[in-house]
C-alpha cells in the first residue's frame, strides 16, 4: 500500500481531477504546496479555473477556509485583523482577519497595495500577524494560495520580488485545447443539473501525517548535489549573463521540498531527478531577475530555467 492510500491523498486527487478538466499539472502542484507547507502564486488568464481550483480543494479538506478579494482600498487589517474596543470590559481584544484560516485564497493578489503586500509577506514567511504590539500565531497547517491576472495591469501593484521569493511554486496557466474545452462545457452543463461528485473531506490531522512522511522522503546526495548545480548554474556563465538577480539559497531549500512532495505523490520513498527537473521551472524562475537586455530580446525567466535544465547533468 503507497502513501497515497493511507493518507486518502489518492481519493482527493481523483476528486479535483474530476472537477477540473485540463488541470492535472495544477493539481499536482496544489496538493505539493499542501504537503511541502507552501504557498502557492497561480498566474492565468480570467475564466482558467484558478479560483475554483482553490475552492474545490477547501471543499475537499477539513479546516478554515477564507477567500480575500485584492483590490486598492485595501486594508492590512482587512487580512490581518484589528484591535476592537470592548466597552464590557474596558479593553481591547483582538479580533482575527480571514488570513487566520488553514487555507486562504488571495484573488488578484497584485491588485492590493504595497502595505497589504507587506503584511501577507509576514504571514507567509513566519506565520504569524503582529498587531500593535502583540504578536499571533496562525493556524498549522497553513497554506496561502494566490492568484493573479497576467493580462491587466492598471490598478496593480506588481509584487516585490521578496514577496515573489516567499511562493514555493509559481504556476502559469495556458489556454486549453478544443478538445479539452469541450469536456469542460459538457462538465458545466451537467453540474447545473447538479452534483455530480461525492464530497471528499481529507481531516487536519491526515495532512499532518501526510507532511511527516513527505519529509522523510529520502533525497540522495549526489541528488542534493544535482538541486545546488542547478542554482548556482543562475549564477555562473552563460547564464548569468542574462540576469540581474540569481536564484538565492531559498530556491535551492524549495526545489528539494517540492521534489519531495512530488516523489510522495507519486508513491515513492525516494526522489529522483526527474522530480526535480519537473518542478525546477515552478521552483525557480520567479526567484531570478532578467536583465532588461534579455527582456526586450524576448527571453523569459521560464526559457532560462529550461536551458539550465538542458544543461546540467543529473548525476
Amino acid at each position: 500500500m503507497d502513501a497515497k492510500t493511507d493518507t486518502g491523498l489518492s481519493t482527493l486527487q481523483t476528486h479535483l481531477a474530476s472537477g477540473l478538466i485540463g488541470h492535472d499539472v495544477l493539481i499536482e502542484r496544489l496538493l505539493i504546496g499542501v504537503l511541502a507547507g507552501g504557498h502557492l502564486l497561480i498566474e492565468g488568464a480570467p475564466g482558467l479555473a484558478k479560483t475554483r481550483a482553490v475552492k474545490w480543494l477547501a471543499d475537499a479538506i477539513e479546516g478554515g477556509f477564507a477567500r480575500i478579494q485584492c483590490t486598492p482600498d485595501l486594508l492590512p487589517s482587512d487580512l490581518t485583523g484589528t484591535p476592537v474596543f470592548r466597552p464590557q470590559t474596558g479593553a481591547f481584544e483582538f479580533v482575527p482577519g480571514p488570513v487566520f484560516h488553514n487555507l486562504v485564497l488571495v484573488d488578484e493578489i497584485n491588485r492590493a497595495p504595497p502595505k497589504v503586500q507587506s503584511a501577507l509577506l509576514e504571514a507567509m514567511a513566519e506565520a504569524q500577524v503582529t498587531s500593535g504590539n502583540e504578536t499571533h500565531t496562525l493556524p498549522d497547517p497553513f497554506l496561502v494560495v494566490a492568484t493573479q491576472n497576467p493580462i491587466e495591469h492598471d490598478g496593480t501593484f506588481p509584487l516585490p520580488e521578496a514577496q515573489l521569493d516567499r511562493f514555493l511554486l509559481h504556476v502559469v496557466l495556458q489556454l486549453p485545447d478544443a478538445a479539452t474545452e469541450r469536456r469542460i462545457l459538457d462538465l458545466v452543463e451537467a453540474e447545473g443539473r447538479g452534483p455530480i461528485t461525492k464530497p471528499v473531506r481529507l481531516h487536519v490531522d491526515d495532512i499532518q501525517a501526510a507532511k511527516r512522511a513527505t519529509m522523510a522522503v529520502h533525497l540522495s546526495s549526489p541528488l542534493r548535489d544535482y538541486i545546488v548545480r542547478l542554482v548556482t548554474a543562475t549564477r555562473q556563465a552563460p547564464f548569468a549573463n542574462d540576469i540581474d538577480h540569481a536564484v538565492s539559497p531559498r530556491g535551492s531549500l524549495a526545489l528539494a521540498a517540492a521534489a519531495k512532495a512530488r516523489a510522495y505523490l507519486a508513491g515513492r520513498d525516494h526522489a529522483l531527478p526527474e522530480d526535480v527537473q519537473e518542478i525546477a521551472a515552478d521552483a525557480l524562475s520567479h526567484r531570478l531577475v532578467m536583465t532588461w537586455r534579455a527582456v526586450s530580446e524576448g527571453r523569459t525567466a521560464r526559457d532560462l530555467i529550461a536551458d539550465v535544465v538542458k544543461a546540467v547533468e543529473p548525476l
